[in-house]
């Protein structure tokens, strides 16, 4: 078996995020435009090798307070908002301008980290971005950051990155910033301190590596980057922390450029069952012998082959599912209890007119369910 390294990783990777920093984005104020397109060729070269992609990126502030006029230095609660209002629109642009001459449509998608963790927020978010990926188009996803105050006094992308990495079952988060990885203490100041391409596994000793942020326009620290890391390699994907100030940053790192990564402890799919399957159900659904076969190999749960509704559950909540035989697992609810009830045993098509209401057509999704 070959080594495992940052470069193999990306190599390997078939659905990658790429988070990109303020510093990387941004400089005195300004765009760094030939860095953007050489980043979106970098993203064209990814897709066109079969992997799905999606952008997190940070910037938004940066770009708006110039706009603005507004000083350096820490800027009030209320000039942030106002500054992300302004930049997210200079953002989308930039973005849609340097990915449109490689054929590649973006989509903006705006989220807090309430958005991951609210489960019907969550199955939400999630399902918009499935169907992005599903539709080729690029999620570009950035930080609310006109609403979420908490995010912008103390958060960063690289939190948000790797709860999007999650949520869409990424192999890979890359972490593209104003350093090649972790060292072993900090090499601007400590002569003989080692760099690390790989770690298996996130220690105590390797949290306490972790430095203070350098730059002041960027909020994501080391410490934030090994928090990420946590999250994401707990989760079943792997990250990935490289330099990104030179151009075509990802084509770097394919060709082993000096970066750090961390190991994926399990794989996306197994970490997401593992994680439906420790929840405590809140209600009950029962299915016939048909939808029970079906359910055993791999299909979503359709409100055609579902008996009875028992208990009072949210969209999103966990739920048992029941065959004949008995306990089949646990799933997330696709719908409330009240119309899971009022949907059960009606064909999908027929979902719209019970409601009154478009519908879903899978009562449980088959990637929402550990059996």
């Amino acid at each position: 078996m070959a080594t495992l390294t940052p470069a193999r990783a990306l190599q390997a990777a078939r659905r990658v995020v790429v988070k990109i920093g303020s510093a990387l984005l941004v400089e005195q104020g300004r765009l760094r435009s030939d860095w953007l397109h050489a980043l979106a060729a970098d993203v064209a070269g990814l897709r066109a090798r079969g992997a799905e992609v999606v952008i997190v990126s940070s910037g938004s502030i940066a770009l708006g307070r110039a706009v603005l006029g507004l000083p350096h230095g820490a800027l009030a609660l209320e000039q942030s908002q106002a500054a992300a209002a302004v930049g997210q629109i200079q953002l989308a642009r930039a973005y849609e301008e340097v990915l449109a001459p490689h054929g590649i449509s973006a989509g903006q998608v705006l989220l807090t980290l309430d958005d991951t963790h609210d489960r019907r927020r969550y199955l939400n978010s999630r399902a918009t971005l499935a169907t992005l990926l599903g539709l080729g188009v690029l999620p570009i996803v950035n930080e609310n950051d006109t609403i979420a105050t908490d995010e912008i006094r103390y958060g960063d992308n690289d939190r948000l990155a790797a709860q999007v990495a999650v949520t869409v079952g990424a192999d890979l988060l890359v972490l593209l910033s104003d350093v090649d990885g972790l060292y072993t203490g900090n090499p601007q100041s400590d002569p003989s301190a080692r760099h690390l391409p790989v770690i298996d596994a996130i220690t105590a000793e390797i949290e306490g590596m972790a430095g203070d942020p350098l730059s002041p326009f960027s909020k994501g620290g080391m410490k934030t980057k090994i928090m990420a890391a946590k999250t994401a390699t707990s989760g079943g994907c792997a990250m990935l922390i490289g330099a990104g100030q030179a151009l075509n940053p990802l084509a770097a790192l394919e060709n082993g450029a000096r970066a750090t990564l961390f190991a994926a402890q399990g794989d996306p799919r197994s970490a997401r069952k593992g994680w439906i399957a420790a929840m405590k159900p809140k209600g009950a659904v029962h299915v016939d012998a048909g939808a029970a076969r079906a359910l055993a190999s791999g299909k979503s749960l359709l409100p055609a082959g579902v008996l009875h509704v028992d208990g009072q559950f949210q969209r999103g909540d966990p739920v048992s599912i029941v065959g004949p035989e008995g306990p089949l697992g646990l799933g997330l609810a696709g719908y409330d209890a009240v119309e899971a009830r009022a949907i059960a045993g009606h064909h999908s098509t027929e979902v719209e007119t019970i409601l009154n209401h478009p519908g879903r057509v899978a009562l449980i999704h088959r990637d929402e369910m550990a059996l």
